[in-house]
């Protein structure tokens, strides 16, 4: 072979990780390595295809596009040869030595935790590197499509440190990776083993896959094709079985857990298109990454067109994967265009509304797997409010919530459970917003609502704020904030509105204490029979920012104005009325400081001046 400008270059740090933990510990399904790189060569042929729609002679006057795989016996080799768009030599060495992928190190250090590796790394999208699980030694010779036959390249690499690069003729464009193999993988030379990989993980890859045969009594060699070579999404429903599916949706998204569920529609008329969409099971590991690459595989009239396209699902929605194969787009369309598109934003009306029905299908049917999903997804979901006004209602039948009444953390209740459990007289939904689910859980907040039993959605995901504002009502029920003034509660909790006559002296004198020490600290002090065991609380304006929504726009770096709460006293608890007998100023200033603190730690969780307040208290208690 004619070789020039051989260069030798290190791995990066990261592939030398990945290879190493390839090698020693990763797939303990070694076949996996055929079913990475046919999957490599069928993108391969699937971006010529539409490169060729404005480049056409990018085929080389050969529109023949297959997948080829010889074995030799004797030096113990693999050959897996595509004639798809090919490598320049800047390629090979960007894509084969270094893994340009946000998160890689973090990606790395999990896998060496997880157990579950083999899962792990097809999500990661790096199946050329278990090549070396089965060789000593990996071959790649390419050239892009439509360059002279002298720009071949050829990378070789024994999976140590380091790989060489040199520049070669090929005469056929694409791609051809030969594997040396270990002395102990010899089982893969066997031409039934190769056919039988290919059918369990690859018989519906588009393009043809044929495997050189030798005939002994002749002397001859042939191809034969081992795959179906038909998209399966373009086959009759009726004709393709549930594991097939599932096969389909590990192909697609190198995802190793089954999906929850999927939907397959044929649609005619004036939008004619084929949808496939698939919930999976497990969130991959970077889908909070801002580079996360999410959206549909994107085909027009059979012709691949492009991975990844946002256009077509809302990001709440971008759990969902599969693809779509329009009729009516054009072919050379691009992502700029795709996004003003009159038949785009048709078809992404179509596809929400089928993942949304999906998803309710998911939850009526199989509440167990929705759990599961919810489990994964539910705080993306939780972003379609916001998004998504059109389609609220069906979101919001989708959310789930726990309750003072779930008595756990997971969050299993619907919106209308909730109000089939409601009395009679209860008009609005209840909730809390707060840090945690221990902090909701236990507010004083809640004091009212346990006395009489009535039930409170307990929210604590850092979400869930913001979502609420975008709930306004269900099924006619209106959201309402505890921890915000509400005159209407006393019609369900039968409670007689406070009456300051009602109330000895000292309490009232008491009152008139804390307005003056507090000041303009707070918008009004008053007294309350919210509480039962807490001595006062503080709760917000109906029109003012809540606690938690100010914590929110803060975390966002964004100014906050100083929150005036309403200040409301227990007058039946102990505490209170022991304070009420204290006639000396000095210490009854104290102690109405140090319940104001009280209440501001419950409501915010921290305090401008810990010191200060843990000083007040000792002091207090000495006395």
């Amino acid at each position: 072979m004619n070789m020039q400008n051989k260069e030798v270059y290190n791995f990066q740090s990261e592939v030398k990780q990945l290879l190493h933990l390839m090698i020693h510990s990763l797939y303990s399904n070694k076949e996996i390595f055929l079913r990475e790189l046919i999957s490599n060569a069928s993108d391969a042929i699937d971006k010529l295809r539409f490169e060729s729609i404005s480049s056409p002679d990018l085929y080389e006057n050969d529109r023949d596009t297959q997948i080829q795989i010889s074995i030799n016996k004797e030096q113990k080799t693999i050959i897996i040869s595509d004639n798809g768009i090919g490598m320049t030599r800047q390629d090979t060495i960007e894509n084969l030595g270094t893994i340009a992928k946000s998160g890689t190190k973090s990606f790395l250090e999990s896998l060496e935790r997880n157990n579950k590796k083999n899962e792990l790394i097809g999500e990661f999208g790096v199946g050329f590197y278990s090549s070396f699980i089965i060789s000593d030694k990996v071959s790649l010779r390419t050239r892009f499509a439509g360059s002279p036959h002298n720009t071949g390249t050829l990378w070789e690499s024994f999976g140590k440190g380091e790989y060489n690069v040199s520049d070669i003729v090929k005469k056929t464009r694409g791609t051809e990776i030969t594997l040396y193999l270990k002395k102990e993988e010899n089982e893969f030379l066997e031409t039934w083993r190769i056919q039988n990989i290919i059918k369990k993980y690859s018989d519906h890859i588009t393009v043809p896959i044929k495997i050189q045969n030798y005939d002994e009594k002749n002397k001859t060699y042939s191809w034969e094709q081992i795959n179906k070579a038909q998209a399966l999404w373009t086959l009759n429903k009726s004709s393709i079985n549930e594991h097939e599916y599932k096969d389909f949706y590990k192909h697609l998204t190198n995802d190793q857990n089954d999906p929850l569920i999927w939907s397959h529609n044929h649609v005619e008329g004036i939008q004619e298109y084929i949808s496939l969409l698939y919930i999976p099971k497990k969130a991959p590991w970077d889908i909070w990454n801002r580079d996360h690459k999410h959206g549909l595989k994107l085909y027009v009239k059979r012709v691949y067109i492009m991975d990844n396209a946002e256009e077509f699902l809302p990001n709440y929605l971008r759990f969902v994967k599969g693809l779509i194969d329009s009729n009516n787009l054009p072919l050379n369309i691009s992502r700029e265009i795709l996004q003003d598109n009159r038949i785009t934003q048709n078809l992404k009306k179509a596809l929400v509304k089928r993942s949304l029905n999906m998803l309710s299908k998911l939850s009526k049917n199989d509440p167990k797997k929705y759990q599961i999903f919810w489990n994964e997804f539910g705080l993306i979901l939780k972003e379609g409010p916001a998004e998504d006004s059109k389609n609220i209602n069906l979101i919001l039948n989708l959310l789930r919530f726990t309750s003072i009444k779930n008595n756990s953390s997971e969050q299993n209740m619907s919106l209308k459970k909730y109000i089939s459990e409601m009395s009679k007289d209860q008009d609005k939904i209840y909730f809390i917003t707060a840090d945690s689910y221990i902090s909701a859980k236990n507010s004083p907040h809640l004091e009212l609502f346990h006395k009489n039993n009535i039930d409170v959605l307990l929210l604590s995901d850092r979400i869930d704020e913001w979502m609420m504002n975008y709930l306004i009502d269900f099924e006619g029920k209106k959201f309402q904030s505890i921890s915000k003034e509400d005159s209407s509660l006393s019609k369900i909790t039968k409670e007689k509105k406070i009456k300051n006559d009602e109330f000895p002296k000292e309490i009232i004198n008491f009152l008139k204490n804390v307005k003056k020490i507090l000041g303009d600290r707070v918008k009004d002090v008053r007294l309350t029979n919210r509480l039962t065991d807490t001595p006062c609380i503080l709760i917000s304006d109906s029109n003012e920012m809540t606690t938690q929504m100010a914590k929110l726009f803060s975390a966002a770096g964004q100014s906050v104005p100083d929150l005036k709460y309403i200040f409301e006293i227990n007058p039946k608890n102990n505490l209170i009325k022991k304070i009420c007998s204290i006639s000396d100023t000095i210490e009854l200033n104290e102690w109405i400081q140090l319940l104001f603190d009280q209440s501001l730690l419950s409501e915010k969780g921290n305090l401008d001046n810990p010191h200060e307040f843990i000083a007040r208290m000792n002091k207090l208690l000495i006395k």
